[in-house]
């Protein structure tokens, strides 16, 4: 949280209580604000603070803090722009991350907060009224490089400046002249022509033309001539020659050094960097040869850290380092992922995890320390897409697929691998969804085959849909939304499971509903709940969830104390889909009778606190290149759906999913090519963010991308569906040709096949009430299936899932079992038929609550309210016993549980 003392400039109060930049400036050795109108104009004789503000997804604010120093800034003010960004940091918590930048050599995170470019210009910056840049119009050359973040440098106005590598600005008072080396990148010149859009509405008001010259064509064009008459004639460009500038030194190990009180910087000997070298009461530079880091501990004072920087400082002088040397400062706490891959075992960063109950006391007490948060983010979110369209499944069986009838395709087994065919109602046509979904036991052999066989179906499917791959146990939100109820067995129909667990003589766990069984029931609402089986041991249970217990005689449901009524909910109706005649044992946790206990193979330890809900990582966008045996990972900051370059290959990492974006010009040439990319992203984990290599990877084609993957950008369509490559789509926009560059919607599909996907699709079903509703999948036309009319209703009236998930007969649950009365232990006179079993004792209210101070014995725990008079009933639930009985069983209890009778 941000404070200020005494050695803290007061006009740093309240910097960094809102999202975004903010700018002050060196003026007679003062800091002054710096107008938002002028952000992004930097004067080469001033130094500048820049701070961004970015309020994370979990509610915390990150800073970030640059001071950047012009070629011909004065050292005074280069120096107290250090010692103010220290201030700075105070002022925040010490939890900042410093970059000092120089001109001419900044980073491109300092560069992304000013897209496309910043252009420094000569002279001082002056906060006086009416201060005017007077300079004349004057004709410019202008040097771009980078293919993301560009730095632009003006050069002399001289022929010798030009050279077949870069790409070039010449602005002149009527037009603005692009030269491309021809060496230069596509996505250099594109880049390039972002500068001179700029450059068009920023000097020349919106009205100038501009013009494209490529070097080395000699077309009959006067853009051409005007171009090299500028220059006196054309001449050719030489050759470029090896630079003769000084290079950075080669440092092939990384340097640690503890940086004393006094100035001093004595090296630690060390072949392995940990963390525990590094003492909080003291400051540490890190040499990573064309990088620096300052670690400065969080015991440290002001005065220990400005001594460090100045140490540094002088080591990057006396050592013949570039001025541009990119140096990090870094309080212990807040250290850079890139800092911390240079250490070996640095502990896994943890973030804050918030409970739901204590978001509103987190944002409020942001707002009271001047942070503006409106709300912390709700751990439920809304589905992406369409969750109401058609579903296919197949079951992958070695070299073989088969397409799972209607009636069975929610049922997966851990043993085997399937493949999921989404189709739903997009905005403009009809999108496919595929999921791999990889059985946590099934053989690697039925994974390989699962993409595989999945890339053949897409291959045959029009448009080019997303796909993704995804291992059990780590499934997204969405894809639990699109299956609604899912219910995983143990073991395997795979002739590769089966033959597995022979060779390796397992016992063959396959559930076939005779076998006592465990499952743990999870979920977001009635349209995305799951009953997965595990262990029928104790250590399985966890107080944050609810399970059902199935025996060879009995069958139990158990509500952990920390699971939410909404939880208790999803049982209900599990049990509604799997059998709603059946009765089950209710059992909270802490009453459970020694029968449940002996079925779990007795009592035992397991996680008894609440499971704490984390929170969506924010985004983080990169480039990747993958050649023989080198794999190059680079993150684009503050990214925008611009930086989509169609020859790229793109890793959104969402951490918790991360998406593989294929631009139409690259060169990946498959699905299954871009999810080796994905592994090789996971692998590298360049956040240090702690990967699973079971994270599940989508991968999207330009022009194709589903909701799922532009929520998380400012998305505008036209832009997706422009052909041509990333240059020839800047230079339409900028001669206002943006339309013709426009591909007509499904004109690029590719021919639809009937035999790998063989039924037609149908659109989404409108049930009675008028409510859209999952259409049945085309799949049972194929295979006959007969379905009845209810199968199209979705929640309203949930129908059972035809075959029991509990085979056989009725569990016996003792005298209470099919509704059959239980034992009458008390002597009292008083009887009661209900609808649930004749002749129950009556007992008063207060006695057969939960907690009772006189609690009755003998009773059946699973249907209290029985044994309460007509009169007592209807003035407890306020409705009559019969309509009580008329509501659906999970209502019953939801209400029973509010009253302390279940």
């Amino acid at each position: 949280m941000a404070y200020f003392s005494k050695a803290i400039d007061t006009i740093l109060r309240g910097a960094g209580a809102k999202a975004g930049v903010e700018i002050w400036c060196i003026e007679n050795l003062q800091l002054v604000p710096v107008p938002r109108s002028s952000h992004g104009k930097f004067f080469s004789g001033s130094s500048y603070i820049i701070l961004n503000t970015v309020l994370l997804k979990s509610g915390s604010p990150e800073h970030d803090i640059h001071y950047w120093l012009g070629k011909d800034a004065k050292e005074v003010d280069s120096a107290l722009a250090s010692d103010k960004a220290l201030e700075l940091d105070e002022a925040l918590g010490s939890h900042t991350v410093q970059y000092r930048e120089v001109q001419g050599q900044e980073t491109e995170k300092f560069l992304s907060y000013f897209k496309p470019c910043i252009i420094p210009i000569e002279g001082v910056f002056s906060s006086g009224p009416g201060h005017v840049n007077t300079e004349t119009y004057q004709v410019t050359l202008l040097t771009c490089k980078g293919d993301r973040a560009v730095h632009v440098k003006e050069v002399p106005f001289t022929r010798t400046s030009l050279n077949h590598n870069d790409v070039f600005i010449l602005d002149t008072a009527s037009k603005i002249f692009l030269f491309s080396g021809c060496n230069s990148t596509i996505q250099e010149r594109a880049k390039a022509l972002e500068v001179v859009e700029y450059i068009k509405e920023n000097k020349h008001g919106g009205k100038c033309e501009i013009a494209a010259i490529d070097d080395g064509k000699f077309v009959g064009d006067p853009d051409v001539g005007e171009f090299w008459s500028l220059f006196g004639g054309y001449a050719p460009i030489p050759r470029d020659l090896a630079s003769a500038g000084p290079e950075q030194p080669d440092i092939s190990t990384v340097k640690l050094f503890w940086i004393t009180t006094q100035g001093k910087l004595c090296q630690i000997e060390t072949d392995n960097l940990s963390k525990e070298m590094l003492n909080s009461n003291k400051c540490y530079m890190l040499d990573c040869g064309a990088e620096l880091f300052i670690w400065m501990g969080s015991s440290t004072s002001i005065t220990e850290r400005k001594t460090a920087i100045s140490a540094v400082e002088d080591f990057v002088r006396s050592q013949g380092r570039s001025v541009g040397t990119h140096i990090t400062f870094l309080t212990e706490g807040s250290e850079t992922a890139l800092f911390r891959s240079y250490f070996d075992r640095w502990p896994q960063k943890v973030e804050p995890k918030l409970y739901e109950e204590g978001r509103g006391k987190v944002a409020a007490i942001f707002k009271q320390s001047g942070y503006d948060v409106k709300e912390l983010p709700e751990e439920d979110c809304p589905p992406c897409i369409d969750c109401s369209g058609t579903l296919k499944v197949w079951r992958v069986n070695a070299d073989e697929v088969s397409l799972i009838p209607v009636a069975e395709q929610m049922k997966f087994y851990s043993g085997d691998c399937y493949i999921l065919q989404y189709t739903y109602a997009g905005l403009e046509r009809e999108e496919n969804l595929f999921y791999a979904w990889l059985g946590c036991r099934s053989a690697l052999e039925d994974k390989a085959d699962a993409i595989s066989h999945m890339d053949a179906i897409v291959h045959s499917t029009k448009g080019n849909p997303s796909v993704a791959q995804i291992v059990e146990g780590r499934e997204p939100e969405q894809f639990f939304s699109i299956t609604q109820k899912l219910i995983i067995f143990k073991g395997g129909m795979s002739i590769r499971y089966k033959r597995s667990t022979a060779e390796k003589g397992i016992p063959d766990e396959t559930f076939d509903g005779t076998k006592t069984a465990l499952f743990r029931v999870q979920g977001k609402s009635l349209n995305n709940m799951q009953a997965i089986q595990v262990d029928q041991v104790s250590s399985s249970l966890n107080s944050s969830y609810c399970y059902i217990l199935k025996t060879q005689t009995s069958l139990f449901t158990w509500a952990g104390n920390l699971s939410s009524a909404r939880d208790q909910d999803l049982v209900d109706r599990m049990l509604d889909l799997i059998n709603p005649t059946w009765q089950p044992i209710l059992v909270r946790e802490g009453s459970e009778p020694e029968l449940l206990w002996n079925a779990l193979g007795g009592k035992g330890e397991y996680p008894r606190e609440k499971e704490i809900t984390r929170f969506t990582e924010d985004p983080h966008l990169f480039t990747c290149v993958s050649t023989e045996g080198d794999f190059k990972v680079k993150e684009i900051f503050n990214f925008s759906q611009d930086d989509l370059t169609t020859e790229d290959v793109l890793v959104l990492d969402c951490h918790s999913e991360i998406y593989v974006w294929i631009g139409r010009h690259s060169n990946i040439g498959s699905k299954q090519e871009a999810f080796t990319i994905g592994l090789k992203f996971l692998e590298t984990d360049i956040l240090i963010e702690g990967l699973s290599l079971e994270t599940p990877i989508y991968v999207v084609t330009e022009a194709y991308e589903p909701p799922l993957f532009t929520r998380f950008f400012d998305w505008d369509s036209s832009k997706a569906n422009m052909i041509g490559n990333s240059f020839e789509r800047k230079l339409a926009i900028l001669h206002g040709r943006a339309k013709k560059m426009e591909a007509p919607l499904g004109g690029s599909w590719k021919a639809y096949s009937m035999e790998t996907t063989p039924n037609s699709y149908k659109s989404r079903s409108v049930g009675p009430n008028g409510v859209a509703s999952r259409s049945i999948s085309p799949a049972s036309s194929v295979l006959g299936s007969r379905l009845k009319s209810s199968d199209n209703h979705r929640f309203s009236s949930p129908p059972p899932i035809p075959g029991k998930l509990f085979g056989g007969s009725s569990p016996d649950l003792g005298d209470t079992a099919n509704g059959s009365h239980a034992p009458s232990i008390n002597t009292s006179p008083q009887v009661h038929e209900s609808q649930d079993g004749p002749n129950l004792n009556i007992y008063p209210y207060e006695r057969l609550k939960v907690v009772s101070s006189d609690p009755v014995t003998g009773i059946d725990a699973t249907r209290r309210e029985t044994y309460l008079s007509d009169e007592e009933f209807q003035d407890v639930f306020k409705m009559t016993r019969s309509a009580f009985y008329q509501l659906p069983k999970w209502r019953r209890n939801k209400l029973k549980m509010s009253l302390n009778l279940f």
